[in-house]
């Protein structure tokens, strides 16, 4: 039996995280590349990887994606695994990283990964700065759905 494709996702989209816009008010993206070992594309190119805990931290003047879960790659040899939660490095401009840190400690925002996807054979990550939602925004975004959903049925009707 033949595989179903996903329609929703570009050829080239890995994976996308859904919780992040409903999680966090994203204000800007950036896009970076991401330090990986060979195991890593592989397994990415069979789109195992997961978001729930992921976040960005700077240490050093560099910038790490934390808490991304790669499955390890199956036909790879048991002493050749990756560790599935190791922090992976961004690759970003300096000013990028220093723009990011900045805002991050100063104003209470934070940086998530939104999206992977390949970009001419390389892993790219896409990240937003997002300041988080509370209870009341995430209900007003709920009913905005709905009546927006509504609101097409009608006219859909007539």
């Amino acid at each position: 039996m033949a595989k179903k494709k996903n329609k929703t996702l570009s050829p080239d989209t890995i994976a996308v995280n859904k919780q992040a816009r409903r999680l966090y008010e994203i204000l800007e993206t950036f896009e970076a590349g991401i330090s990986l070992v060979g195991s890593e594309v592989k397994s990415l190119r069979g789109g195992q990887v997961s978001f729930k805990d992921g976040y960005v931290s700077f240490r050093q003047g560099s910038a790490f994606l934390v808490g991304v879960h790669i499955a390890p790659y199956e036909k790879t040899g048991t002493y050749d695994q990756h560790d599935p939660e190791r922090a992976r490095r961004l690759l970003l401009h300096k000013h990028e990283i220093s723009v990011l840190q900045a805002k991050t400690e100063q104003k209470g925002l934070t940086v998530v990964p939104m999206k992977m996807y390949f970009s001419r054979g390389k892993v790219k990550v896409q990240l937003g700065l997002g300041r988080g939602k509370n209870v009341h925004s995430k209900k007003q975004d709920l009913k905005d759905r709905d009546i927006a959903r509504d609101t097409q049925r009608q006219l859909a009707s007539y």
